[in-house]
Parts: structure tokens; sequence; C-alpha cells
């Protein structure tokens, strides 16, 4: 999920950010986030119904690269952060974390769910799928410890541009949701829903989980004003 420029996390180095407040709770919560996060797109997959743009390119690559799905997330994300320095963005805990959990998450979820037979548990498997990556997102936003990888390169594009948020974010997913499908990647009615919800969802979660930070750390409260709606939520 894209956090608007009034809600994003303060230029803080790592050890600032651990000790911007509440930190007990912090850090379960941005760890069972990301872990949830990437269960929810082993979901995804073994439903079979469609993914969202950028783990369609991600399922795309597997087909050509001799790496697991969850391999492929990590060593994408991790090539999406080293456009970070041009860009001049600052990542957090939380960007690193989002990198290597979600990753492994997704590996062990598709190494342990089952793989739904029939036409009714595939659709019921990618609705309950898009619900926790919807709160998975709003847990991990909430914890204002860094965004994914994903989101920092489209807010430093747009900073740079000057192009509006939404326009960047709309041609960087139409790109890899492209590149992903001619890939052999999967593209069906699970990507349209998730393009449709998960803005919402996460709107919605957001006000349970967000943590509410002193206001000394200079970090601004995330709401649900502060979320792209649609937007891609942690990558």
């Amino acid at each position: 999920m894209i956090i608007r420029p009034p809600y994003e996390l303060p230029r803080m180095d790592p050890v600032a950010q651990l000790r911007a407040g509440r930190l007990v709770r912090r850090l379960p919560q941005l760890l069972c986030g990301l872990a949830l996060y990437g269960w929810s797109m082993a979901m995804m997959i073994k439903a079979g119904l469609g993914l969202d743009p950028w783990d369609t390119f991600h399922q795309g690559l597997t087909r050509y690269i001799p790496l697991s799905f969850g391999q492929i997330t990590m060593v994408v994300g991790a090539l999406v952060l080293l456009a970070w320095i041009p860009l001049r963005q600052w990542p957090g805990i939380g960007t690193v974390s989002n990198v290597v959990i979600i990753g492994l998450a997704a590996d062990a979820g598709l190494a342990l769910l089952p793989t739904p037979e029939s036409l009714g548990s595939r659709i019921a498997m990618m609705v309950a799928a898009v619900m926790l990556n919807g709160l998975a997102g709003a847990a991990y936003i909430g914890t204002h410890l860094g965004p994914g990888p994903r989101d920092g390169l489209m807010t430093g594009l747009a900073a740079r541009t000057g192009r509006s948020l939404r326009v960047i974010r709309i041609g960087l997913e139409l790109t890899v949701l492209a590149v992903g499908f001619a890939l052999g990647g999967v593209v069906g009615v699970g990507t349209v829903l998730y393009a449709i919800a998960i803005g919402p969802l996460v709107q919605f979660f957001l006000p349970y989980v967000a943590v509410r930070l002193p206001p000394a750390t200079g970090a601004g409260e995330i709401t649900p004003a502060g979320c792209e709606a649609g937007a891609y939520p942690p990558g």
C-alpha cells in the first residue's frame, strides 16, 4: 500500500526508528503482518484465479529462472531497493524485513497449503487471500517502520518526475502485469478483485491496527485518508 507524502515515515536511521516508541508492539506486528502477507500471496497462487500485477510478474519469472516463487520475490525486492539509491529514498526496518520475510512466508505457504480442487473452494481461497492481504498490509503499514521496496519506488518516481502518484502506480503496475503475463504469469478474476478491493480493505483495517506514536518522534499517524485506494500494499 502506498502512503501519501504527508504520512510517510520521516528520514530516520533504523536505530532511530526502533526507538520511536512502542517497540514491543511494533516489531511483532511488523513481522506478523509481513508473514501473513506472504501467506496470502501463496493462497492466491494456490487458488489459480489470478494474481496482483507484481506477483504475476514474479510468477512469470519462475518459469525462466530456477528459483522458487518466494526467492524470486526476494531477488526482485532487493533489485527494486537498489533503484531507491538514485531516487534518494530512505529505507526502514520494515523495508528490509519486507524483502526477506514475505518471500520466506510465501514459499512456506506454497509448501504447506493444499491445492483446492473445486471451483467453489478456489473462489473461497481467492476471496480469503485478498481479505488477509488487506489485513496484512494494514498491519505492517501501521507500524510506521518503512514502506515496501515497490511502494518506495513508486513514491520516489512520483517525487522525482513530478507526476501524480496514481499515474506512476498505474504505469508501473500495468508494465509489470503485461511483462508477467507475457512470461506466463496467471491473470484472471483474482487480478481484478485484488485491484478493486485491496485499497478499501486496507483503509478499513488500518484504524484498528495503526500504532499511535508519541508526537516527539515526528512521525505522523497513518490514517485511512493517507492510503492510495487500490495501490499495491506492501510490496
